[in-house]
């Protein structure tokens, strides 16, 4: 079996990589979200905000398409760390080729320094069974909620709207699409560290350091994806001091399709509802911008019960449980 790494600019390679992805998925969770061939070549390129990881497919002598490597060695924190995620076509399990592949991601993360390793899986028995096998512990569990905006009961959003409203009379929203100004970037890294304060369970990493130019990193990659990046802030009268955010992003691809990329509440600024303001004035504001849009999709650590309970109230039904896992190298 020949592994070989993908370039964001080999468009074959990262087709084949979006086609084994698609037939496994088809097995394992039909309903979870796939890339596009465009999308994943932006990832190789970009990443998620300027960090990109490398992917790396496995061929049999023949050709033939058997498996998928991700692996993502992040820079701006955590440096300590690779994550890996194995994909093996279904007509080629059970041969030995997953764990060959994630004896190469191991052997890879050492090569870059790296001595702590994380994978994650669906929530299915032989997938846990297989990464158990290679000395992989259980750390947390991440849950995929999706959002039917098609079907969704717009009276009752507005009533949770007009409920966080009054009790964040102190505050005001600020809609941003596309990049931040530049005076609001400062206040606006502050926010999005606020994303630390979600539980990790019992993952061992560190926070995230967010900087200006990490969130100029991220604008620069969700354009690269072709996607539209929309940003509902809350700000405090008096202060002027931004409180917390919501952010999604649109395809322009798929434009049915959406993304939540965070919502997150300065700790200070709690307590006012600001978590329900800002997710409902951006399903309002997505109503009159983006129309073609019909479903929204989240993660949460299945732990997180305070952002789960503002998601019900949306009316979120699960697509996935993933488990994530965790071991020293």
């Amino acid at each position: 079996m020949d592994i070989i790494r993908v370039s964001p600019d080999d468009d074959a390679g990262c087709a084949d990589a979006v086609a084994l992805i698609t037939a496994t998925h088809a097995v394992d969770c039909p309903a979870a979200l796939v890339s596009t061939p465009l999308g994943y070549a932006a990832h190789l390129r970009h990443g998620w905000d300027g960090d990109p990881g490398r992917s790396y497919l496995a061929r049999e002598a023949d050709g033939s398409l058997v498996g998928l490597l991700h692996l993502q060695a992040p820079t701006y924190d955590n440096t300590n760390l690779a994550w890996v995620n194995v994909e093996v076509h279904p007509d080629h399990r059970g041969r030995g080729i997953g764990s060959e592949l994630i004896r190469y991601g191991e052997q890879v993360a050492a090569e870059l320094g790296r001595n702590s390793i994380g994978t994650d899986t669906w929530d299915l028995p032989k997938a846990d069974s297989f990464v158990k096998r290679h000395g992989f512990e259980q750390k947390a569990v991440e849950v995929n909620r999706r959002q039917d905006i098609a079907n969704l009961d717009w009276a009752a959003v507005q009533k949770l709207n007009d409920e966080a409203e009054q009790a964040s009379q102190a505050y005001e929203l600020i809609r941003i699409s596309g990049k931040l100004p530049d005076e609001l970037l400062d206040g606006m890294v502050a926010v999005t560290a606020s994303i630390n304060d979600a539980p990790k369970d019992d993952l061992d990493i560190e926070d995230d350091l967010f900087t200006p130019e990490r969130l100029r990193a991220y604008e620069t990659a969700q354009e690269a994806h072709d996607r539209s990046l929309y940003r509902v802030i809350a700000r405090e009268r008096s202060t002027g001091e931004l409180a917390g955010h919501s952010t999604i992003t649109v395809e322009r691809e798929r434009p049915h399709i959406a993304e939540q990329a965070d919502t997150a509440v300065s700790r200070a600024h709690r307590g006012h509802r600001l978590g329900a303001l800002v997710k409902t004035g951006m399903l309002l504001w997505m109503r009159e911008a983006e129309p073609a849009v019909t479903q929204l999709d989240t993660w949460n650590a299945e732990s997180n019960d305070h952002m789960i309970a503002i998601n019900e109230q949306l009316n979120y039904h699960i697509v996935a449980r993933v488990l994530a896992y965790q071991k020293a190298l």
